[in-house]
């Protein structure tokens, strides 16, 4: 599709936004929202250019802010472009800022669906390396990228595949951070067990740089199944649970073979994805820890399949997946409303 406009003038933060779809041979249907008059005195509008992409359906609106080591949207802004109904659409913003470090070729910041701001994101940084890439003109390369997690590296694979390197997990408790009691000698917690919902579930925790809860069963040996699952009841539940004083991503995954599981997320500050990147690395890793799963694993999400390795050599993770150009646009932003 070439061409696509869609113009819809209404109240509140959105206002407007231009789309131009690529490539030529998809088709988008566009509803024309009937909206409300203006109101007589509206706050000062800006015109913000995007790109959407999406990893596995995990998908962010990235914005080029190379010029500027503060984001050209507010959380505020950010939650309000997000919303589905009444604005562009996504699971959260992503902002290509200018390099922190000399030896590193951007930053990168996020805000979710929730206006909150995660660490890192697995598929996000897939994004962001096939957005700088097309800023750039680059052929595919690896990039030193600054997050809040610290340095991660993407490398731009042939298809549109992106391989990642994650860096190491954290295990340390007081680092996730847990207030679980921590059941190895060297602080990690393991298959320890939490009463969530009137049920004893096993956990062990692991951060990537942003903190996650992942069970594979319960405490009296039953094994997860992810079609049991009521993931909108219970993932709010675990993520404010005080035992997570930051919150917690949880994982709820179910073992096909141990080179293989199905795994459902649900997301710190956006609530159910169709994928989590960082959660598949951290559901290997318990995996190895619980002695379930090999180090390299295929994980299957509700998008799709991400490949992880966890690396014995250099304790490293490695997450190998997509991540694709859905459509630019325009969208116009009012003043920030606290």
């Amino acid at each position: 599709m070439s061409g696509l406009t869609h113009s819809a003038h209404c109240s509140g933060g959105l206002s407007r936004f231009h789309l131009s779809a690529r490539p030529a041979s998809r088709v988008m249907r566009v509803c024309r929202p009937r909206c409300t008059a203006a109101p007589a005195v509206a706050a000062p509008a800006t015109t913000l250019r995007f790109a959407k992409y999406q990893g596995l359906g995990n998908d962010f609106i990235l914005v080029d802010n190379r010029h500027s080591a503060t984001p050209l949207v507010t959380p505020s802004q950010a939650a309000k472009a997000c919303d589905r109904h009444f604005g562009v659409g996504a699971d959260g913003v992503i902002f290509a800022l200018p390099p922190q470090a000399p030896d590193s070729d951007y930053a990168m910041r996020i805000y979710n669906s929730d206006g909150s701001e995660p660490e890192m994101c697995g598929n996000g940084i897939r994004c962001l390396a096939r957005f700088v890439a097309e800023l750039d003109a680059d052929a595919p390369r690896r990039y030193r990228v600054d997050t809040l997690a610290g340095l991660i590296q993407p490398e731009l694979l042939p298809g549109g595949r992106v391989r990642v390197d994650m860096g190491e997990p954290i295990l340390e408790a007081n680092a996730i951070p847990t207030t679980l009691q921590p059941t190895t000698p060297e602080g990690a917690v393991v298959k320890q067990c939490l009463t969530v919902d009137g049920k004893e579930w096993f956990f062990t925790c692991v951060s990537m740089g942003n903190p996650h809860a992942i069970t594979f069963g319960y405490q009296d040996g039953t094994l997860i199944q992810t079609d049991s699952i009521d993931l909108q009841r219970v993932g709010p539940l675990f993520e404010h649970n005080p035992v997570f004083p930051a919150r917690t991503n949880t994982e709820f995954v179910e073992i096909l073979s141990p080179s293989h599981v199905r795994m459902l997320v649900w997301e710190r500050g956006a609530g159910i994805t169709l994928a989590c990147g960082t959660g598949a690395c951290a559901t290997v890793v318990a995996g190895v820890l619980e002695g379930r799963l090999d180090r390299s694993c295929r994980v299957d999400l509700p998008g799709g399949p991400l490949e992880i390795e966890w690396r014995q050599a250099d304790n490293r993770i490695y997450m190998t997946g997509p991540a694709e150009l859905v459509f630019e646009g325009t969208t116009s932003l009012t003043g920030d409303e606290a």
